[in-house]
């Protein structure tokens, strides 16, 4: 009876013996082929930011973007090639996974949308941030441009989130892409007729070339004039500011005028705006 059984149980070992080592190749070769892919996966994200690396102005988070793409390419090919080592069928598993990511993406329809105008946006860049734009009815200056939206930040300091896909499917209209027109300024001052005209002009114009916010392109000018009204003679100051600030800078030039000339000044009463007498 023993020896029947050890029999028996050799005979099964010869039987199994092949099934066993078949299985311990498979699986060897299953594990070869993921080290291969996951060493294959990483280089292929690598090459592909290194690629896209040498295209000037390309987005750093488009070539992440591009290269976590690649990556998990290789490690879904790698996949599929461990389950066939395995005897299994990947060609059915391929058929599940093309339904289930259709439904996915039908249920994400939105969300995709706003994705695929996000990488729109990062390759073509319409605008940067810093820049400031009108999107619909929101106007706000860009601090940040996502894969699924972008971030404004308006005037007085409100966030305004905006999806990508709004932003793509409307007219944009950008204020920063070119230089702005400079603000065009002017002030008179009235002067005796007896006053030395050359050292008084040089004077005003120094002062107006080393205002901070006065523009040297284009060139201030300090010129004389007479008034329509009365025929007076007065120095005409023409300057330009980047930003919308003549008020302001009149209102220095004219302190600065009367401390410099260490002349009184008051304001003529006449219907022009913005002249004044040295007296």
């Amino acid at each position: 009876m023993l020896e029947e059984k050890t029999q028996d149980l050799m005979v099964n070992m010869h039987a199994l013996l092949p099934l066993i080592v078949t299985n311990a190749l498979n699986l060897l070769g299953a594990i070869i082929i993921l080290l291969i892919g996951l060493w294959l996966s990483g280089k292929a994200h690598l090459l592909v930011v290194s690629a896209l690396s040498r295209t000037p102005h390309f987005d750093a988070m488009l070539k992440g973007f591009f290269g976590s793409l690649a990556r998990y390419l290789a490690l879904t090919v790698t996949l599929l090639a461990v389950l066939s080592q395995f005897g299994i069928q990947t060609t059915s598993l391929v058929a599940i996974l093309g339904a289930a990511g259709l439904a996915v993406g039908l249920a994400l329809q939105g969300t995709l949308s706003n994705l695929a105008a996000g990488i729109m946006l990062l390759i073509f860049r319409p605008f940067r941030t810093g820049h400031k734009v009108q999107v619909g009815g929101s106007v706000g200056t860009v601090t940040e441009l996502s894969l699924f939206w972008t971030e404004l930040v308006t005037d007085d300091k409100v966030q305004i989130i905006v999806p990508n896909g709004g932003v793509w499917g409307q007219p944009l209209r950008n204020f920063s892409i070119y230089p702005a027109t400079p603000h065009q300024g002017e002030v008179r001052f009235r002067i005796e007729e007896e006053t030395e005209l050359d050292p008084t002009i040089e004077k005003v114009a120094a002062i107006v070339e080393a205002h901070p916010r006065v523009l040297a392109d284009p060139a201030p000018s300090v010129l004389l004039d007479r008034s329509a009204a009365e025929n007076a003679l007065e120095i005409v100051v023409a300057f330009a500011t980047a930003e919308d600030e003549t008020a302001v800078v009149k209102s220095d030039l004219i302190k600065t005028v009367r401390t410099e000339l260490g002349k009184p000044i008051h304001r003529e009463k006449s219907h022009r705006a913005g002249d004044w007498i040295i007296t």
